[in-house]
C-alpha cells in the first residue's frame, strides 16, 4: 500500500477523523482523554490510533508515564500538493486551514519518513546551498558547534535579498542524529515580539530509509502560527529534495524566490 493510500485509507473512517478533530482542538491527548470522547471500548480506539499512526497522521511521544498523541499534518500537506494543488489557481494556496489547524498550540510534532541515509539527512539540514532549495530560499550559517550561533537569512536571488528570518543557538549537536536550537523569528515585528522557542530536529534510520520528527516546543499559548506553519512546507520540501533531487514548485515554497533562483 502506498503512503496516499494509506491516508486516504485513514481518513475514510468517521472515528478515525473525529479522532484527528479531537486532536486538531487540543493536540497532546492521552488513549484515556481519547476513550472519553467516543461511544467505543478502549480495545477500539487503540485500533483506530494505530491505523492513524500507520499512515503518519498521528504520532506519539512520552511524557513521563504518560504516552501523548499528536496530530501530524504533513501527510495531509502532501495530499494537498500532490492531489489538489495542482489543480486551483497559485493564488488559492493562501487559503489553506494550516494556519488554524496550528494555532493555540504550546508544542508541534512533525513527522516524516525520507529514503536516505542519516548522514545525507544531516548535511540537508546544516548544508546552506542545501538548505536553500527546500528552505524559501534561506540560506542558514553557522559552524555547527554545541552553543554556537547560527542565523538563517535570505539569498540574493530572491525577493527579499539579505533579509534576516531567524536566529539562534545550537543547544544540542548530535551527528547525525539529534539537533536542539532556540529559535528567534525576525522576519516581522509581529513574530519578533513572541520571542525565543525551540526546536527539536531528531533522524532515526528504519531499513533504507529515515524517520524525521523535527518537535517546535515552547511556544506561548496562542503563539502566532507564523512561526510553525511552515514546518510542512519544508519538510516535504526536504523529502522531494533528498529522494527525486528536484525542488517543490507550489506557491508556497516560491514564497520568497525569483524564476533566476529556481532556474538553478
Amino acid at each position: 500500500m502506498s503512503d496516499d493510500d494509506a491516508v486516504f485509507r485513514a481518513l475514510a473512517d468517521p472515528t478515525r477523523r473525529l479522532l484527528l478533530d479531537r486532536l486538531f482542538e487540543r493536540d497532546g491527548r492521552t488513549l484515556t482523554e481519547l476513550e472519553e470522547e467516543l461511544a467505543m471500548t478502549r480495545f477500539g480506539v487503540m485500533k483506530h490510533l494505530r491505523v492513524l499512526e500507520e499512515a503518519h497522521l498521528v504520532v506519539t511521544r512520552r511524557s513521563g508515564r504518560k504516552k501523548l498523541h499528536y496530530l501530524n499534518s504533513i501527510p495531509i500537506r502532501e495530499i494537498h500538493d500532490r492531489w489538489i494543488d495542482k489543480f486551483r489557481a497559485p493564488w488559492a494556496a493562501g487559503l489553506t486551514d494550516l494556519k488554524r489547524e496550528l494555532e493555540a498550540t504550546m508544542e508541534r510534532v512533525f513527522e516524516i519518513y525520507i529514503k536516505t541515509t542519516p548522514e545525507r539527512l544531516w548535511q540537508a539540514i546544516t548544508d546552506p546551498e542545501m538548505r536553500r532549495k527546500y528552505s524559501f530560499g534561506v540560506f542558514v550559517e553557522s559552524d555547527w558547534e554545541p552553543g554556537s550561533a547560527y542565523r538563517g537569512i535570505v539569498g540574493d536571488t530572491t525577493v527579499s535579498p539579505s533579509l534576516p528570518i531567524v536566529e539562534g543557538e545550537n543547544l544540542e549537536v548530535d551527528p547525525p542524529k539529534r539537533l536542539v536550537q532556540s529559535y528567534r523569528a525576525l522576519w516581522s515585528d509581529e513574530v519578533k515580539a513572541e520571542g525565543t522557542s525551540r526546536v527539536t530536529w531528531e533522524i532515526e534510520q528504519i531499513e533504507d530509509s529515515c524517520r524525521l520528527t523535527v518537535v517546535h516546543d515552547q511556544l506561548r499559548e496562542g503563539a502566532n502560527a507564523e512561526l510553525y506553519g511552515g514546518w510542512p512546507m519544508i519538510l516535504s520540501g526536504l523529502k522531494t529534495l533528498l529522494e527525486t533531487g528536484e525542488t517543490l514548485t507550489t506557491p508556497g515554497s516560491l514564497m520568497y524566490a525569483t524564476a533566476e533562483d529556481w532556474e538553478k
